[in-house]
């Protein structure tokens, strides 16, 4: 098991090879595997790939959000102007159904809501106007509403992917379905193997929630 202060050390290297990041805005707290992200950076994307990159590493069990997006003047825009780009973008975006998706622009924070039947389209929503010039923060309230597929498919898909994609951990990682309804039970390494394991559940046809208690630990 790595110590706090290896993981603290981690992180900050992990920041610092990412060059999505700065890491001159960020502070990094460790303790008891929970990583503390603090500070002000110049954009939502900045704020998104730092916690991606936190997640990353090993020994992380969970990372808390503390940083806020205090964008340079050069980068403000209206919400107005913003939500143009929104719907310009989700346009644009070939996974995203559009005539499923709407948008709200308030304060350049922007939030996503309809129904969509996979969880790529949601992923995807959301993707497409992290980056916008101006936006601040976005909420993902999209819906998963997938047709019907029986229980025991969904389940027997999921474990089908997590064998081949994490042959070592698979047989540690429990899949309980029940009406599109998800929950992972077990032990990996790490975090990315956690999240792995979550996108493989997410990936299955008829999945509309998947709840992961999956602890992290040899």
């Amino acid at each position: 098991m790595k110590s706090d202060n290896q993981i603290h050390r981690d992180v900050l290297e992990e920041l610092r090879w990412d060059p999505t990041t700065s890491i001159a805005e960020i502070a990094v707290a460790a303790k008891d595997g929970v990583v503390t992200l603090s500070g002000r950076i110049s954009s939502f994307a900045q704020k998104a790939a730092a916690l991606r990159a936190a997640e990353r590493v090993a020994g992380v069990k969970a990372v808390a959000d503390d940083l806020e997006v205090k964008l340079p003047s050069s980068l403000e825009r209206g919400d107005t102007e913003i939500a143009h780009q929104v719907v310009e973008a989700l346009r644009w975006d070939v996974e995203v159904p559009t005539d499923r998706v709407k948008a709200k622009v308030s304060s350049g924070w922007i939030t996503l809501e309809g129904e969509v039947e996979w969880q790529f389209e949601r992923s995807a929503a959301e993707r497409a106007v992290r980056y916008l010039t101006g936006v601040k923060g976005v909420t993902n309230l999209l819906v998963v509403q997938p047709k019907g597929v029986s229980t025991f498919e969904v389940g027997q898909k999921i474990r089908d992917a997590l064998r081949r994609s994490a042959e070592r951990n698979a047989e540690r990682i429990v899949v309980e379905a029940a009406d599109g309804y998800v929950t992972l039970k077990g032990r990996v390494r790490s975090w990315a193997e956690r999240q792995d394991a979550e996108r493989a559940a997410w990936s299955a046809p008829g999945v509309r929630e998947v709840k992961d208690d999956i602890m992290i630990g040899l």
